[in-house]
């Protein structure tokens, strides 16, 4: 009895390891090798490569102050000029301030200083909205060996 109990379970499960096997999938139509392909750098791709861009001899910037000012207080734009790194005295600037509705010269041409610093006095009163930001534009004339003007990057402030 306990003989025909283990054929009776031992040929189902047989038969259904067999099913599973058929239903595998055929790997007789694979390759074995490896069709990857291998990469090759030219030694000539170093030459390729873009140059290293030259610094501007005349360089400058911009700035604010107070970034985030009252509305209707009085704030500083301050801005240096140089000439591979070294300081530009004498030179040329102009100040525009660009308000949400309007631009606004400030003063006239001011001359840089010995260290190559600019200043001009911004009294704000109420014309830039709060939390909108403004830009100040400032640029450098009367360079020597320059054919241009110089725009600086500009200074900004947002009244708060």
């Amino acid at each position: 009895m306990y003989t025909f109990r283990s054929i009776v379970v031992t040929v189902p499960v047989l038969s259904l390891l067999l099913l599973l096997a058929a239903c595998t999938p055929s790997v007789a139509g694979q390759t074995t090798t490896n069709t990857q392909q291998t990469v090759t750098i030219n030694k000539g791709f170093q030459s390729q490569a873009s140059p290293i861009p030259t610094v501007p001899p005349y360089r400058c910037s911009a700035w604010s102050s107070n970034n985030a000012p009252r509305p209707n207080s009085t704030i500083t734009i301050y801005a240096r000029i140089t000439k591979n790194i070294v300081p530009v005295s004498g030179a040329s600037a102009t100040a525009v301030v660009h308000f949400k509705s309007s631009d606004q010269q400030l003063g006239s041409q001011t001359l840089s200083d010995n260290g190559g610093y600019v200043t001009f006095t911004l009294p704000l009163q109420g014309q830039q909205p709060i939390n909108v930001p403004a830009t100040v534009d400032v640029t450098f004339t009367n360079l020597p060996g320059a054919h241009s003007p110089l725009h600086c990057t500009p200074a900004f402030f947002t009244p708060q």
